[in-house]
């Protein structure tokens, strides 16, 4: 089991010399070139190598390939993150000193003191969201600071620091931290169940949701759709709450979508002015993303339709559909869908694009609660592929379960002949190559490691 995060580790005025153990998650990067970016000499710590690590390494900060006590022999403050596991000599070492151990939250509010802040928090829909509304007020003439589960690939990075009062940061619920900023503004796209292994209950979930809403200093933007996102609107006291979404009464509605082609277009309802627009990105479910993220600027005081012209011109974050490469006329993107809901709108947004093309998805499931829990569901969202490659179980935080693989999604699936479970890790490209023809889209999806299978099989396609 991983560690709780204290919340009660009282901040130090200045973190002086920071280490990272795992600096080379988007979120946690993100925050330590921000740190550096303050003047901070940073060190950190992580498994494997990665393209936010060579980034880190050309801003200054010295980065170890493996964990060990040394690495924290010469810092002040040690920030870590809730996957971390109890056991890790650097964590136990920062203890047995007695350093400051900051959970990536209090390392993130030590970043927004003394800024306008506005929290994006979500079952899913989140770093989407955040991209929107940062590419919006850059556009709009702001320049705000951000941090983002996701690289904005306009911007080439997850994080940045800006000259404006007002701060965007992708707030995670998966441990609660998401209600210890000082919000002013707060975004939730969905209260989709999820994350019950931490909450124990889908009500306390909700319960926490509505601590979130209530706690924003200055408004709400809430989904008028979402069923869990009803539900918590009754739990909120705020005077000022924004729903947007497609129900009847929604401030900022939804009038249509077409979301047919690669670039989905929608006409959004504000005030009794209608406004027709497209992304650049497909998908419904983004046509959602981008109500919610106007719900969020006209409650700035931006106008609508200039705020939805300038939401139109986010292009998209790594790992959110993303093209790799074509190899033999075979498509092959990643994606970071990882809830039986994201992967539904993930597919039913590629399908549009690909057009009379097969539907390929290689899907890494996450976190044996999560497939213990939603098994049937999975398989029933990957039924909109034509097959389905289905790794093993991606643990990160948790403990093996009796009993819990990736075949349970398997032998949930609905069409056997198309469900190929393959645990071994090294037999994926092999498998995929076998199966895909020219014309073919191939997708691996998860918030794991198995976008590391793209070159893998973008090589065994080649062969």
């Amino acid at each position: 089991m991983t560690i709780k995060p204290d919340l009660s580790q009282p901040i130090p005025k200045d973190l002086g010399k920071v280490h990272f153990v795992g600096i080379g998650g988007s979120g946690m990067s993100g925050i330590a070139r921000m740190l550096i970016g303050a003047g901070h000499q940073v060190t950190g710590s992580d498994v494997r190598e990665s393209s936010n690590i060579a980034e880190l390494r050309k801003l200054g900060a010295k980065i170890t390939i493996g964990h060990d006590e040394k690495n924290v022999e010469d810092c002040d403050t040690v920030v870590v993150t809730s996957a971390l596991w109890p056991t890790n000599p650097e964590y136990l070492l920062a203890q047995k000193l007695g350093l400051p151990i900051l959970h990536r939250s209090q390392a993130l509010k030590y970043l927004t003191a003394g800024k306008r802040l506005i929290s994006v928090a979500g079952a899913h829909g989140k770093t989407t969201s955040t991209g929107m509304i940062v590419t919006a007020l850059t556009e709009l003439g702001v320049d705000p600071s951000f941090v983002n589960g996701g690289v904005i690939q306009a911007y080439g990075s997850s994080s940045a620091s800006g000259k404006s009062d007002l701060f965007v940061i992708e707030a995670d619920e998966s441990d609660g931290s998401f209600l210890y900023y000082d919000t002013a503004v707060a975004l939730i796209t969905n209260v989709d169940p999820d994350h019950l292994d931490h909450y124990g209950s889908l009500e306390n979930f909700e319960a926490e949701f509505a601590r979130f809403a209530n706690g924003a200093g200055e408004f709400v933007a809430i989904s008028s759709d979402d069923a869990g996102a009803v539900r918590v609107s009754k739990l909120i006291t705020k005077e000022k709450v924004i729903t947007f979404g497609f129900a009847e009464d929604a401030v900022v509605r939804l009038v249509e979508v077409d979301a047919s082609g690669a670039q989905v277009k929608f006409t959004v309802s504000f005030e009794g002015q209608n406004y027709a627009t497209e992304l650049a990105i497909p998908g419904r479910h983004n046509a959602i993303n981008a109500a919610g993220a106007l719900a969020v600027l006209v409650g700035l005081g931006f106008p609508a339709d200039k705020s939805l012209a300038a939401i139109t011109k986010f292009a998209g974050t790594e790992r959110r559909f993303e093209l790799h490469g074509i190899r033999g006329g075979i498509s092959v993107y990643d994606d970071f869908a990882h809830h039986p809901t994201e992967v539904t709108a993930a597919l039913q947004a590629a399908r549009a694009v690909v057009g009379q093309g097969r539907l390929i998805t290689v899907f890494q499931p996450h976190l044996y609660s999560r497939t213990r829990l939603f098994a049937n569901e999975f398989a029933q969202a990957l039924a909109a592929s034509d097959e389905v490659v289905l790794l093993d179980i991606y643990a990160a935080r948790e403990d093996p379960e009796p009993g819990v693989t990736g075949e349970l999604i398997a032998k949930a699936f609905v069409n056997q002949e198309r469900m190929h479970y393959v645990p071994n890790w090294d037999d994926v490209p092999g498998a995929v190559a076998q199966i895909a023809r020219p014309g073919d889209f191939v997708i691996t999806m998860g918030c794991g490691d198995v976008y590391r299978q793209v070159p893998g099989i973008l090589k065994a396609l080649e062969s």
